[in-house]
């Protein structure tokens, strides 16, 4: 009787991390639960505060800036939405990044790695990203595990080990990327439609101060102030907007690049050093 030969088993290749552990990144998922808030939030102030009776005189002239900012018209609770909704998203995307940037300074951490796979310390190495924490952590924790699976395998060829190495470090970037530019694209929107937004409640603001104009006889200087509080107010509101958009879509977006490069730059020197030293 033939004995049988055994077979050897192909080891799978990295595999991404599961759906329940999701990203290291914690943010809000549901920017329209937000933007409602905001809403919510800016209508009320519109109605209760800027448009107290306590900011107008008899004859409803405003007495203060809340007042002349009642003035801005039905616009301006959704100029004040989306100023918000800036702010908030803003704030919730630096507590977001801060938790992927993990406990510690990231350019001492990969430089720490780097000093651990030079010594073949591969257990140091995932005692720091235990210890660091982060996006960048959990991608070189991914890319350890399958260093040592594919340091312990004897049945693939060195390309094909290189290319495993190679493919956890992709599955496990790519699923951080998505978290860390959540809600940016959000604010990237409303650098523009804050703007034309404001551009319209202008708009609005001129229409009334040329129909007061073009009355018969004196033209209703109520009516013409109105008008011009209401194209500035919104103006205001829009260009302020946009400029707080741009500013943080920016600022984050360079935060993120960093990351990014701190993530390339760790993912490069392990497979590196796994083809230098196997």
């Amino acid at each position: 009787m033939e004995a049988q030969k055994p077979t050897a088993t192909r080891p799978s290749a990295a595999k991404p991390q599961s759906k329940s552990e999701g990203s290291n990144v914690k943010g809000i998922k549901n920017a329209f639960l937000v933007i409602l808030a905001c809403f919510v939030v800016a209508v009320c102030l519109f109605i209760f505060w800027f448009g107290h009776s306590m900011h107008f005189d008899e004859g409803g002239h405003p007495q203060d800036l809340w007042g002349t900012v009642y003035k801005g018209g039905v616009i301006v609770p959704i100029l004040q939405t989306l100023l918000l909704t800036v702010i908030v998203l803003s704030v919730e995307r630096w507590i977001a990044l801060s938790s992927a940037k993990g406990k510690g300074n990231i350019t001492k951490f990969v430089a720490g790695v780097k000093a651990c796979l030079k010594k073949n310390d591969i257990a140091g190495a995932q005692a720091l990203c235990a210890k660091q924490q982060g996006s960048v952590a959990a991608v070189v924790k991914a890319a350890l595990v399958q260093y040592e699976e594919m340091d312990k395998n004897t049945v693939l060829s060195k390309e094909q080990k290189v290319a495993n190495l190679q493919k956890a470090v992709e599955e496990a970037t790519a699923l951080e990327m998505p978290s860390l530019q959540q809600n940016l694209p959000i604010v990237a929107t409303l650098t523009t439609l804050g703007t034309l937004v404001g551009l319209l409640g202008t708009v609005i603001g001129m229409i009334k101060s040329f129909q007061a104009l073009a009355q018969s006889g004196a033209p209703d200087s109520t009516e013409l102030s109105t008008g011009i509080s209401e194209a500035l107010i919104n103006t205001a509101f829009g260009i302020a907007t946009g400029a707080f958009a741009v500013i943080s879509y920016n600022f984050y977006t360079n935060k993120i690049d960093n990351l990014t490069y701190a993530i390339d730059e760790i993912g490069y020197s392990i497979v590196q050093t796994f083809q230098a030293t196997h």
